[in-house]
């Protein structure tokens, strides 16, 4: 499902014209991202949470010619499923 589907579902869904949840949509990510920038964590219960988190400067191996390279620290968005999202996912039978 891509942003245009998922707007489209959620407006049928909502009863709500679609150029209001593709705005509303538009909000939450600028928030995500104003809130990862300043180190805060987003939690919506049930559904996810999203955070920063560092990764620590670690030497790694380039592939092709086995040289040793050193990676550098950074600082990744992590998400996490909530329980509603875990709950969804574990009641899908593998094929």
């Amino acid at each position: 499902m891509n942003k245009a589907e998922l707007v489209s579902a959620i407006a049928k869904r909502a009863d709500v014209p679609t150029a209001t949840v593709d705005s509303v949509i538009n909000g939450l990510q600028e928030e995500l991202v104003e809130a990862i920038t300043r180190g805060d964590k987003v939690a919506l219960p049930g559904l996810l949470t999203v955070e920063r988190s560092q990764r620590s400067a670690r030497t790694g191996r380039n592939p092709q010619t086995g040289e040793s390279i050193e990676i550098a620290a950074a600082h990744t968005a992590k998400v996490t499923a909530g329980s509603n999202l875990k709950k969804a996912a574990a009641a899908v039978p593998v094929k």
